[in-house]
C-alpha cells in the first residue's frame, strides 16, 4: 500500500511539531524517518498511524489514493511497534501474538485452529519457535522486540510502522536485529516506515531516508544519495562524522586563510564566506606536502582500536581541531606519532555559502 502525506502541519500549544510536511512512500518500501530529537519524526509516524491528527484543515493522509486523515488507527489497518515493546506481561508469547486476532468482533474473528496456525507461522518468521509458552519476563530484549513485531504482523496490516524499534537495546543486539529486519522486509514486502535517530541504522536498513529537522523535511533519497550528495549543511553534518573548515570564496577557490582549494570548478561570488565540509576518510595524511595547497597540522591523538585508525589533529591555520580516518595498512606504512607535524590533503569536499552550494 502506498502512503502520501500532503502539506501536513501539527502544533502542540505554541510548539510547531510539523510544518507543511509532504511525503510519498511507495508500495513495499522500507523508509526511515531520520532526525534528531524534536525533529517531528515520531509525530509524523503517529499521524500516519492514526494515533494523532494534523491541525484541522492543515494536511491530508492518503493510503493507496484514499483519504484516511480523519480515520483512527483501528480503521487504517496499520501495525505499530513501539520502542519499549508494550507486551502484555501476564500473557504468554503465544497469547501476546494472538491478541489482535482474539479481540476482533466475533463475526470477523478467525477460528481457533486458524489463530494457532497463524501464531506458529509468525514464530517461525521471527525465528523464535519453541518460545510460545514463555512470558515476556523470560525473554531477552531482542526476543521481546521480535515478539512485538510478530504481534503487529498477526493482524496482517497494510502498513507497518516502527517507532525507534531498537532504541532500548544494546549496540550488538541493535546491529543484529536491524539486519534481521531488512531480511524480514525483503520476505514480506509490507510497506514500512521506521523512526530512528541512528544514522548507521537508517543507512543500513532503509530503501529511502527522510531526513527531518525542526518539523520539516530536509531531504529525501536513497542512503547513497543523502550520504554522498547532501542538499544542505544540516544533512551533511547529521549523516556521519564530518569536519568543518571555515574560509572565503575568492576567484572560484576556497581560501582557508593560508591555503586555497579548488572549488570543484564552479563559479561563485567572490569574497563570500564559505563552510567547507569534509568527511574524515576523505583526507589524505602525508609527511611531505602533496597536491594543491596542503594544510599543515599537528597530531594530538591516535586511536588505533578497530579496523580504522582515527587521528585528531590541530590545524596550524586557525588552531581548530579536526579528525582523519586511515586504514590500518596506511597507519603501518606512515607510522604517525603524537606531536608530529604532518600535511593533509583534502580529497573530497562540499562547500556551502549563504546563497549557493557546490
Amino acid at each position: 500500500m502506498s502512503i502520501v502525506v500532503q502539506n501536513l502541519s501539527k502544533s502542540f500549544g505554541t510548539f510547531q511539531a510539523l510544518q507543511n510536511v509532504s511525503l510519498e512512500v511507495k508500495q513495499g518500501e522500507l523508509v526511515a524517518l531520520l532526525g534528531p530529537s524534536g525533529s517531528g519524526k515520531t509525530t509524523l509516524l503517529r499521524i500516519i498511524a492514526g494515533l494523532d491528527f494534523p491541525n484541522p484543515g492543515e494536511g491530508t493522509v492518503l493510503f493507496e489514493g484514499a483519504e484516511v486523515t480523519n480515520r483512527n488507527a483501528g480503521q487504517r489497518q496499520v501495525g505499530f511497534v513501539f520502542q519499549h515493546y508494550a507486551l502484555f506481561r501476564h500473557l504468554s508469547v503465544f497469547e501476546n501474538i494472538a491478541f489482535g486476532l482474539r479481540v476482533r468482533p466475533r463475526h470477523t474473528r478467525p477460528p481457533e485452529a486458524e489463530i494457532r496456525a497463524k501464531v506458529e507461522e509468525l514464530l517461525r518468521l521471527v525465528q523464535l519457535e519453541g518460545l510460545a509458552h514463555r512470558y515476556p519476563s523470560q525473554l531477552s530484549g531482542g526476543q521481546r522486540q521480535r515478539i512485538a513485531l510478530a504481534r503487529a504482523l498477526a493482524v496482517e496490516p497494510k502498513v507497518l510502522l516502527l517507532d525507534e524499534p531498537f532504541g532500548a537495546l544494546d549496540a550488538k543486539v541493535r546491529k543484529d536485529l536491524r539486519r534481521w529486519l531488512r531480511r524480514l522486509h525483503d520476505e514480506i514486502h509490507v510497506t514500512s516506515l521506521f523512526v530512528t535517530h541512528d544514522q548507521d541504522e537508517a543507512l543500513e536498513v532503509a530503501d529511502r531516508i527522510v531526513v527531518m529537522n525542526k518539523g520539516k523535511v530536509e531531504q529525501v533519497g536513497t542512503p547513497g544519495e543523502v550520504y554522498d550528495h547532501p542538499i544542505n549543511p544540516f544533512v551533511y553534518n547529521f549523516l556521519g562524522h564530518v569536519n568543518l573548515f571555515h574560509g572565503r570564496i575568492e576567484s572560484g577557490q576556497v581560501r582557508l586563510v593560508a591555503s586555497a582549494l579548488p572549488a570543484s570548478g564552479q563559479t561563485a561570488v567572490d569574497d563570500a564566506p564559505a563552510a567547507v565540509y569534509v568527511r574524515p576518510h576523505d583526507i589524505k595524511l602525508t609527511r611531505v606536502p602533496e597536491g594543491d595547497a596542503p594544510i599543515s597540522a599537528t597530531i594530538l591523538q591516535i586511536s588505533s582500536a578497530g579496523p580504522v585508525v582515527r587521528l585528531e589533529l590541530k590545524n596550524h591555520i586557525d588552531g581548530s581541531l579536526f579528525d582523519v580516518e586511515i586504514s590500518r595498512e596506511q597507519h603501518q606504512q606512515l607510522n604517525p606519532q603524537i606531536g608530529e607535524q604532518v600535511h593533509v590533503q583534502i580529497k573530497n569536499m562540499r562547500v556551502f555559502t549563504q546563497d549557493y552550494s557546490i
